[in-house]
């Protein structure tokens, strides 16, 4: 890879996709996190793929990045052999395309059909690697005979989905689509880090049992376990709290906190991509520097020693 960079890949699963350990989570160019130009944008989309972060992991909920992608395909930014991409049909509310608002989501087969053939669309591609149903408040209705997995199990079969999945936090939910069996690939959150390790209690046993792909959000905790001052944070949160005495720890002992972070997820075998989104090239660029910079022999031990 140029410039040195040499960002490790994980079979995902059954899905057969080598994927980097480190996906580019798109909400980091959709505005939400600091404006980001079109041009900016397929600037940044060009430069991950160059230094082998070519998984896209888009939603429409992520800001206005679903569109951005697009752009960078219909200029030729980049080419859609070179790029993995998985996206998210939103369940949120009630709102147009289940976006965030209030009511109950439209659950249907085909309200998932005409969503994902809208996003290819704004993408100008043909088929998504991956479609995760995306933060159900319910989880039966998803499975229901014309439920939103049927629809996407539609679209798998006519080729405009290659992989069907879900991406959701409750370990419950998870727990009922592995049994149920029909599903490639999974995303949890928050739930595997430096701050909890739950996904081992339940989700990644029996992902594993079955070869189902996984990948983890908020491996850094939206940034809290990146080294940052945690300062104008929520003092009374305990996350913050604790992540606030790992920095300090970081810094007596001359660590790379979003090195430790990140590292210490890899150590998971289980868990094959830690999405993150930047929001600039120097972000993009030290994600990647951080899962592979050397750390000291013995450096989680001394660490989790500490009552960590």
């Amino acid at each position: 890879m140029p410039n040195g960079f040499n960002v490790p890949r994980r079979r995902w699963g059954k899905s057969e996709l080598m994927i980097p350990v480190i996906p580019f989570g798109t909400q980091g160019f959709g505005n939400n996190f600091g404006p980001v130009s079109d041009d900016e944008a397929c600037a940044l989309i060009r430069h991950a793929v160059d230094i082998g972060i070519n998984h896209f992991d888009c939603a429409r909920c992520y800001g206005d990045s679903l569109r951005k992608l697009g752009v960078a395909l219909k200029r030729g930014v980049i080419k859609r052999d070179e790029v993995i991409i998985s996206g998210r049909l939103c369940c949120h509310s009630a709102a147009k395309w289940g976006g965030y608002g209030d009511g109950r989501p439209d659950y249907s087969a085909q309200r998932a059909i005409d969503d994902t053939r809208d996003q290819l669309d704004i993408l100008g591609a043909e088929y998504f690697d991956a479609m995760l149903i995306h933060d159900p408040h319910e989880i039966e209705p998803t499975l229901a005979d014309d439920g939103v997995l049927a629809g996407i199990k539609r679209l798998k079969e006519e080729g405009l989905i290659r992989n069907v999945g879900y991406g959701m936090r409750p370990h419950e939910f998870h727990l009922a689509v592995i049994e149920q069996g029909e599903t490639d690939v999974l995303l949890c959150f928050g739930d595997h880090n430096l701050l909890r390790q739950t996904v081992s209690d339940d989700i990644l046993p029996a992902a594993a049992a079955k070869d189902i792909g996984v990948m983890h959000g908020w491996s850094i905790m939206r940034g809290y376990l990146t080294g940052i001052d945690l300062s104008k944070h929520d003092q009374n949160s305990k996350d913050i709290q604790r992540a606030t005495k790992m920095r300090q720890w970081c810094i007596d002992h001359n660590v790379n906190m979003l090195a430790l972070a990140l590292q210490f997820c890899l150590q998971e075998d289980r868990i094959h991509g830690n999405p993150l989104g930047s929001l600039n090239v120097e972000q993009l660029e030290a994600n990647a520097r951080a899962v592979t910079e050397p750390l000291p022999d013995g450096i989680f031990e001394r660490f989790f020693a500490e009552g960590f």
